[in-house]
Order: structure tokens, then sequence, then C-alpha cells
């Protein structure tokens, strides 16, 4: 009876390891192609203000944040993360982010 409660327990402990595993995989999926997602769409409104002049102003601004890693903020490139954050009030990605969308424009 022992050996028979140590099988179940064995088998019960594989079980919930697999479906952990799993659920494990699932999160990362998932939080992969959430920021997929949110890398396109940032792709997407910047493509579309690409052609904007305020944008395109920023791009060596945009190009020294990104290098100091967020550090290095200068006038130009808050003037079109402004432009951005307005025309796309429903876009919640950091500026870091929106400077490297701007640089790949």
């Amino acid at each position: 009876m022992n050996k028979f409660l140590m099988s179940v327990a064995a088998a019960a402990c594989l079980a919930a390891g697999s479906a952990s595993a799993g659920s494990v995989t699932g999160t990362i999926d998932a939080i992969g192609a959430s920021l997929v997602n949110t890398v396109e769409g940032t792709s997407d409104i910047t493509s579309n203000l690409g052609d904007n002049k305020l944008v395109r102003a920023a791009r060596d601004d945009a190009a020294r944040f990104v290098a100091s890693d967020g550090e290095a903020r200068g006038a130009q490139l808050e003037a079109a993360l402004v432009y951005i954050r307005t025309q796309a009030p429903d876009l919640h990605t950091s500026d870091l982010e929106l400077a490297s969308a701007i640089l790949t424009r």
C-alpha cells in the first residue's frame, strides 16, 4: 500500500510539473506576442509620422537618447514625443521605444 501511495504521489508531481511547465511556456509566449505587437504598433504609428518634419528633426536627439539609455534628452526629441503621444493617445510605449522607432524611420 505504501508503494502505491508513493507511485500516486510521484505521478501527481510529474503531472503538476508538466502543467506548470506548460503554463510557463504559455506565459512566455503571451509576453513575447505582446512585445511584438507593441513594437509593430509603435512602428506603424511612427511610420505614419515619419514624414513629419518635427519627427525627422528629432533623429539626432533620438540617437543620443537611445545611446545614453534614456539619460540624454534633447529638446527636439521631447517635442517629437509630445507630438507622437498627442497623435496616438492610446499608444502605451516608453520614450526609449519611441526614440528607437524614430531612428528606424
